[in-house]
C-alpha cells in the first residue's frame, strides 16, 4: 500500500525535526511556514512548497499542524486561504499543537462539515524528542481515524496513546504541562536552596537521582540548570501559554489548581525580566534572583 501524501504546517523548534523524520520514513511532504527559511531548507532536501495552508491541504491526504497557540491554529485552518478551503473529502487534519480543548472541538466540527476528519494529537518530549522521534503523543478523535494515522505517529514518537474523543488529547497535554511545570519549580527550589546553603548542587542532584525524588526533569533539566544551558528546547512563554490553557479549562470545570497558578505567575515574572524565550528550565534563575544566590 502506498504511503499517503502528508502536508506539514509549522516548522519551528519542534515542527522542523518532526517533518524531517517523516521524510526519513519515506513520506512525500508538502510544507508551509510563516517564515521562509525552514521551508527553503526542507525543499532543498526534497519537500514540496505548499505556498499557503490551502495549498498544503490541496496536495495532501494527511495535514499536520504544529503551531504555537489556539489563534494560530484557527487562522491557519479557518481563515481565508486556510486549510478548510483546500481540504479534500476523507482527508485528515492532525493538530499536534498544544491548544484549548474547546477550540479543538470547534475546529473538529468545521473539519467534519467538509466531509473530512480531525485528530488532536499534542506531544511531549521537547526538541530532543522531536529530533530523536521519541515523542509522547496524546490523541483525541475517532478510533478508525487513529488507526489510519498510526504509522505516521510511529515515525514521530514512541509512546502513542489514544485517550478519547475530540479534545481529549489536549486535556491530557494540559495535565502533562502541569506536572512538568511543578516539577521544574521543585527542582529549581531544591538546587537554589543547596547553592544558598553552600552545598554542591551537582552532588545534591546526583544524590536525589538515586532516591524517590528521581525524575526525568531532575535528570535533564537539573543538568541544564547546573550547566546554565537555557537554549530553548521549550520556551518559557510557550509553557506559560500552556498553563493558561490548563487554568482556563480548570476554571470552566471548577477544578482548583493552586500550585499551577503559582508557577504560571513565576513564568509571568520571567517574561517580565526578558527571559520568555529561554528554556523553561530557566525558572531556576528567578528563584536564584529572589534568594540572591551567587551563580559561579
Amino acid at each position: 500500500m502506498s504511503k499517503p501524501a502528508i502536508g506539514f504546517i509549522g516548522l519551528g523548534i519542534m515542527g522542523k525535526p518532526m517533518a524531517r523524520n517523516l521524510m526519513k520514513a519515506g513520506y512525500a511532504l508538502t510544507v508551509h511556514n510563516r517564515s521562509r527559511g525552514a521551508v527553503e531548507e526542507l525543499v532543498r532536501d526534497g519537500a514540496q512548497d505548499g505556498r499557503s495552508p490551502r495549498g498544503v491541504a490541496e496536495r495532501s491526504e494527511i495535514i499536520i499542524t504544529m503551531l504555537p497557540d489556539s489563534p494560530d491554529v484557527q487562522q491557519v485552518v479557518m481563515a481565508p486561504g486556510g486549510v478548510l478551503e483546500g481540504i479534500k473529502p476523507k482527508s485528515v487534519l492532525v493538530d499536534m499543537s498544544t491548544i484549548s480543548p474547546i477550540v479543538t472541538q470547534d475546529i473538529a466540527r468545521a473539519v467534519e462539515a467538509k466531509d473530512a476528519e480531525m485528530l488532536d494529537a499534542p506531544v511531549s518530549g521537547g526538541e530532543k524528542g522531536a529530533v530523536e522521534a521519541t515523542l509522547s503523543i496524546m490523541i483525541g478523535g475517532r478510533d478508525d481515524v487513529v488507526d489510519r494515522v498510526r504509522p505516521i505517529f510511529e515515525a514521530l514518537g514512541k509512546n502513542i496513546v489514544h485517550i478519547g474523543g475530540h479534545g481529549a488529547g489536549q486535556v491530557t497535554k494540559a495535565c502533562n504541562q502541569i506536572v512538568v511545570a511543578l516539577t521544574i519549580q521543585a527542582v529549581s527550589e531544591a538546587l537554589a536552596l543547596a547553592a544558598k546553603a553552600g552545598v554542591d548542587a551537582a552532588k545534591v542532584r546526583q544524590a536525589l537521582l538515586g532516591g524517590f525524588a528521581q525524575s526525568r526533569i531532575l535528570d535533564a533539566h537539573g543538568q541544564r540548570m547546573l550547566d546554565r544551558n537555557f537554549k530553548p528546547g521549550f520556551k518559557v512563554r510557550l509553557h506559560q501559554k500552556d498553563l493558561n490553557i490548563a487554568l482556563s479549562t480548570a476554571k470552566t470545570l471548577a477544578v482548583p489548581l493552586p500550585a499551577t497558578a503559582v508557577v504560571q505567575e513565576a513564568f509571568t515574572a520571567l517574561r517580565g525580566l526578558g527571559r520568555g524565550d529561554l528554556d523553561h528550565s530557566a525558572l531556576v534563575t528567578l528563584i536564584e534572583d529572589l534568594a540572591k544566590v551567587e551563580v559561579r
